[in-house]
């Protein structure tokens, strides 16, 4: 009997009734992963759904592993801590059961992780992105809001909410071990744990397309996020108050190099730090 290979990279899926969009999601996810010439694989995590979402991912076949997580714990950010915490690869990320992010950039992703930038996020505003936004108003105007509260927290990123996110595995790790924002606030949480470690965030160019059945609502979310970004730049403001809060992060982290370029030439912006 074979024993399948580590993988090298291992990206989670945050699900919560995706019934009707995962099955399109993990065939595109799982293609894109399958043309990278090294071993990777999936994981799901069923955030509590009460449609048939588990029961998709125990029955799916396909080029690449799929395993499902469990977090009872409603919230997209437990779901992605969940997930992180569960992940073994020296490489990880996430993105949404959606798949609103084009997955030609995966490649790139991957070409710069291998070369050695820890972290390494889609970028909406990015100027090389292509963005079909037909969003209403309002929630365009609360995400450019939202991005300009919380810069100097997540490093300086111009968009921490593009679910698609990669980094090095260990920092991943560490990063949503001290993840506690359960919402959809968390990328700003989870960001800010690794620019505390002194780890570069380099922003990517990606494809983005609005993809109807979003579970956020402007109307509904808007107050938890405004409370979870008081809550999370309180405590960023008493954890740098200690003497040595920040760790710094090792850019010569033993992590295996990936047999992968990246796919074609792109201006990244990377910064450092929480201010």
């Amino acid at each position: 009997m074979d024993v399948a290979e580590p993988s090298l990279l291992e990206i989670v899926v945050p699900a919560y009734n995706e019934a009707a969009r995962l099955p399109d999601g993990l065939a595109r996810l799982s293609a894109a992963l399958d043309a990278l010439p090294f071993p990777t694989g999936v994981i799901v995590v069923d955030n509590a759904s009460d449609d048939g979402t588990p029961d998709i991912v125990r029955g799916w076949t396909g080029p690449v592993p799929v395993r499902l997580v469990g977090c009872a714990r409603r919230g997209k950010g437990a779901a992605v801590r969940e997930g992180l915490l569960a992940t073994r690869a020296p490489y990880v990320g996430f993105c949404d059961a959606d798949m609103a992010t084009g997955l030609a950039a995966l490649k790139t992703a991957v070409g710069l992780l291998h070369a050695g930038h820890p972290v390494v996020v889609g970028s909406r505003r990015h100027p090389q992105s292509r963005v079909e936004d037909y969003s209403h108003p309002l929630r365009k105007f609360g995400a450019v809001t939202f991005n300009l509260l919380i810069r100097d927290l997540a490093g300086g990123v111009t968009d921490t909410q593009c679910g698609f996110k990669f980094f090095a595995g260990p920092l991943a790790r560490a990063a949503a071990a001290e993840l506690r924002t359960t919402g959809f606030a968390f990328d700003v949480e989870l960001l800010m744990h690794c620019a505390r470690r002194g780890a570069a965030i380099t922003d990517l160019p990606v494809e983005w397309r609005d993809v109807p059945g979003t579970t956020f609502s402007v109307r509904r979310h808007s107050f938890s996020c405004l409370r979870d970004l008081a809550r999370i730049r309180f405590n960023a403001a008493r954890e740098l108050s200690r003497p040595g809060a920040a760790a710094e992060w090792p850019v010569t982290s033993a992590l295996p190099a990936l047999p992968v370029a990246p796919a074609f030439p792109v201006t990244e912006t990377s910064r450092s730090g929480p201010g």
